[in-house]
């Protein structure tokens, strides 16, 4: 702390005076400093300025820029000061501590003054320390000290008053990576009619929710272990790791969960778990989430493949003969390898001779042509009712009207898309044309992300009630009964619809035939010319 030191008053010409570099304050309100000017034109100057001997006739001031700004706008030629003798870091700690106890100081100009007080080298500084002299809480001084890792673009806008200090707290907490794209959640387009959308700030309290929905990752469900200082040797163990919100409850209070704040190094964890579960056990089969092909050289087993044993037991009969709530010789321990879940353990079975996983459907007889044109029947009709479907679930998506504004419309939208299981995923995404995912890194879930934050109001409300029709879909009896009943609500004509694909599908079934019979051109010529 600065010592006892003898001071001086008097009165110095403006002119003698300079501002120091190493005053927090960045920032003057110009209509306040108006108002201060009148002030003193008024009343005079009734706080003295405190000021530091530089030269014989020159002084620094360490406590007082925005009065002697005032003052020079007030036209006054001399100021009333108090002169002390101070050093360099005497006049800094003195500098920070008298600033930051005013008002109108710019929350980031805090943030700097408090991170300089604790960079100081003598006199040595605490969080504690701090709080005693400026009369601000230690969880104060540790959301303002956290303020100085703002990327600079969010800086830029908090200066300007764009975000609260609520919004910029949050930011803080971020890694760098992350503070951009989080900066984005803060605001809201507002379209309106003829002219050009209004960005509007959103409530802390969503930038909360966004935050904890795309950034934050519950550590409970890690499937690396938390005390491994190993794994991972440069980021440590999550324990002991100030990115995690358990780690620091005075700065993450709003916080409930123990969480991560850095996808980048979770990521990291997740693949050197993996690579050391394989290298210990090369014989874990390796699965993926996905359905389909497995990208190229890849080991990993698509879903479609295999089942899945689950480990809870079965609440009912009827779920006690579902094929997943049984166990066979062929039962085996998997390890997730790409896409979600990655990391985690699972038990299958993806042996295609196992006839409790996988029985073999009833193959055709030979000669049996009536048995074969049932089959083909029964595909066709299935194929209809399935494109009859979507296009049916377009027809509603395209009579929804727009009622809610975006903000609402992306709240309840993005909750219905966690709640899709990855084939009814599947369809949205194919529905809008947003394409495949492309490995690890363009999961369905981010595909569907980034479509969303791009979506006007149309579109989300659209999307809201297509997902609520596939998420009411739990099996295919009840999926008939929610396209009739959105059909009905939204004056869809089904018939219409149906009779439409039928025609499709005559069409198609005549251009194969036609294509079957048709001789090719090549063998055609090949066989004239033995002829010949």
């Amino acid at each position: 702390m600065t010592t006892a030191v003898q001071s001086e008053y008097r009165n110095l010409p403006l002119a003698s005076l300079t501002e120091s570099a190493m005053n927090p304050r960045r920032s003057f309100d110009e209509a306040a400093l108006n108002e201060l000017a009148e002030s003193i034109r008024n009343q005079g100057l009734l706080s003295p300025l405190l000021v530091r001997p530089k030269g014989p006739q020159s002084f620094e001031i360490v406590a007082g820029a925005r009065r002697y700004r005032a003052a020079q706008l007030a036209g006054q030629e001399s100021v009333p000061v108090r002169i002390v003798e101070l050093t360099d870091a005497q006049a800094l700690e003195t500098s920070i501590v008298e600033n930051l106890i005013r008002a109108e100081v710019h929350p980031m100009e805090e943030a700097s003054g408090f991170r300089a007080l604790l960079n100081l080298e003598e006199p040595k500084y605490s969080i504690e320390q701090i709080s005693a002299r400026t009369a601000k809480t230690p969880a104060y001084i540790t959301g303002r000290l956290k303020l100085t890792d703002l990327v600079p673009a969010v800086v830029e806008v908090f200066y300007r008053d764009e975000i609260g200090t609520g919004h910029a707290l949050l930011l803080a907490k971020l890694q760098p990576a992350q503070q951009e794209e989080a900066l984005t959640a803060c605001f809201r387009e507002d379209y309106v009619s003829g002219g050009k959308p209004r960005r509007i700030l959103l409530p802390v309290r969503q930038l909360q929710e966004w935050i904890e929905r795309h950034i934050l990752l519950e550590l409970d469900s890690a499937p690396f272990p938390k005390d491994d200082a190993e794994l991972v040797p440069e980021a440590g163990a999550c324990l002991t790791c100030p990115k995690r919100t358990g780690f620091n409850t005075l700065l993450f209070a709003e916080i409930k969960a123990d969480a991560c704040t850095s996808p980048d190094c979770y990521q990291s964890k997740v693949d050197a778990f993996v690579a050391k579960t394989i290298v210990a056990k090369p014989k874990l089969v390796q699965i993926t989430r996905a359905y389909g092909k497995p990208q190229d050289d890849s080991p990993a087993i698509p879903r479609n493949q295999y089942v899945e044993i689950r480990a809870e037991k079965p609440t009912n009969q009827k779920q006690a003969e579902w094929p997943e709530y049984k166990t066979c010789k062929y039962t085996t321990e998997a390890i997730v390898t790409e896409g979600s879940d990655k990391g985690e353990l699972r038990r299958i079975c993806s042996n295609a001779d196992c006839s409790i996983h996988h029985p073999k459907k009833a193959k055709a007889p030979a000669n049996d042509g009536a048995f074969k044109a049932a089959q083909e029947k029964q595909r066709r009709e299935e194929a209809i009712a399935q494109t009859t479907g979507l296009r049916v679930l377009s027809a509603i998506v395209e009579a929804v009207p727009v009622r809610l504004m975006k903000r609402d419309l992306l709240f309840v939208v993005e909750r219905l898309a966690a709640m899709l299981d990855e084939r009814r995923l599947a369809i949205v995404l194919r529905q809008h044309n947003l394409g495949k995912p492309n490995g690890t890194a363009d999961t369905p879930a981010k595909l569907f992300a980034a479509f969303l934050r791009k979506s006007d109001e149309s579109t989300l409300g659209r999307l809201l009630v297509e997902m609520t029709i596939l998420q009411a879909a739990q099996s295919p009896s009840e999926s008939g009964k929610a396209l009739r009943e959105a059909a009905d609500c939204y004056k869809v004509d089904v018939a219409a619809i149906t009779a439409k694909v039928r025609q499709e599908f005559v069409a198609k079934d005549k251009a194969k035939t036609t294509k079957k019979v048709a001789p090719k051109p090549a063998a055609k010529a090949a066989k004239n010319s033995r002829a010949a």
